[in-house]
């Protein structure tokens, strides 16, 4: 088989391809034949040692994001069957209630930038009928992420309003998944061919950041009396007044990135009610899926590139010139 694998804090030029056995399931684990898998900046931050110590070293199988088949199953495993279509859990053994470890795949342990992989049978999610593997592999990190901010803290309300920073996946999930709840979505960007595709998706407001620089009193003007819900925080603490002062007096600033920043809950204040978002665990997994299918959510994937062209992937990525998720072929 195929594998990706990354010198930590080396840089996306430590890249390198290599052909490996095929491992094999021991007792609990599934081996599950990957097809498809899909960048997050996390990607980025490992590669680039932007935040030292969290990621395994010396060296990483990187990306979090994938889905395949299940191919063989070690002894005690009941709960599936071979031909079982599946994406592992961005947190090995984060099945329910608080997160347990620190076990993240691509970071503090291997992760799918690969063509077989064993993985522990419960941490396993059964992808539906209604999504492909590629539109499966683009969920487990940045759409759970967004699932999260609408739902774990404060539940999104219809005829609320949402602003998601950026069109990256966790945003445009974020667009996806409020719209179908009912809510009304802001989205900004610097790219006005951007902004008619998030349009295109439901968003309501669409605000270039690049020419309008005031977007805050932008949104102010467009939305009157009325005030944001939920930020869906990518970008950081950077943003964090401008964000705060469009806040409902029940908002929530929901901090997810770091994409111009640092992450906003460097920023403490007591009168915001600020959320640090943590991903998700397998029941909050299952129950967005539902939800996706429930309400015919297709994933939005920008680009598909060979396990091969992986750097390019990695450069495609860093470069924001993307519009959802940046997938990577496994077959």
């Amino acid at each position: 088989m195929k594998q990706a694998v990354l010198q930590s804090g080396k840089g996306i030029e430590s890249l390198e391809i290599r052909d490996l056995a095929i491992p094999q399931p021991g007792p609990g684990e599934a081996l599950v034949r990957l097809s498809a898998a899909t960048l997050n900046f996390r990607d980025l931050i490992m590669a680039k040692n932007l935040i030292p110590g969290i990621a395994k070293e010396p060296e990483l199988v990187p990306l979090s994001c994938a889905a395949g088949t299940v191919e063989a199953l070690g002894a005690g495993v009941t709960a599936l069957q071979p031909g079982d279509r599946v994406t592992p859990l961005f947190a090995i053994g984060w099945l329910s209630g608080p997160q347990p470890t620190g076990t993240m795949l691509g970071g503090s342990i291997d992760g799918v930038a690969r063509q077989y992989a064993v993985f522990p049978a419960d941490s396993l999610v059964r992808n539906p009928d209604e999504l492909g593997d590629l539109e499966a592999a683009t969920v487990s990190c940045a759409a759970l992420t967004s699932w999260s901010a609408l739902t774990a803290v404060r539940p999104t309300r219809p005829g609320e309003w949402v602003l998601a920073h950026g069109t990256g996946g966790v945003s445009i999930a974020a667009l996806q998944l409020a719209k179908a709840m009912g809510a009304q979505v802001i989205v900004t960007s610097s790219s006005d061919a951007k902004l008619r595709r998030a349009k295109s998706l439901g968003a309501d407001v669409t605000i270039n950041y690049r020419s309008t620089p005031d977007w805050a009193a932008t949104i102010r003007r467009a939305l009157g009396s009325a005030r944001v819900a939920n930020v869906i925080d990518t970008v950081g603490a950077v943003q964090f007044d401008d964000n705060a002062s469009l806040l409902a007096e029940d908002g929530q600033l929901s901090a997810i990135g770091m994409l111009g920043s640092d992450f906003s809950w460097s920023r403490q204040d007591i009168k915001i009610n600020l959320a640090p978002i943590g991903v998700g665990n397998k029941e909050q997994h299952e129950a967005m899926l539902a939800f996706m299918v429930e309400h015919r959510i297709k994933p939005v994937v920008d680009v598909v590139y060979d396990l091969d062209r992986l750097q390019d992937a990695y450069r495609h990525l860093e470069s924001g010139r993307f519009f959802g998720k940046v997938a990577v072929n496994l077959l």
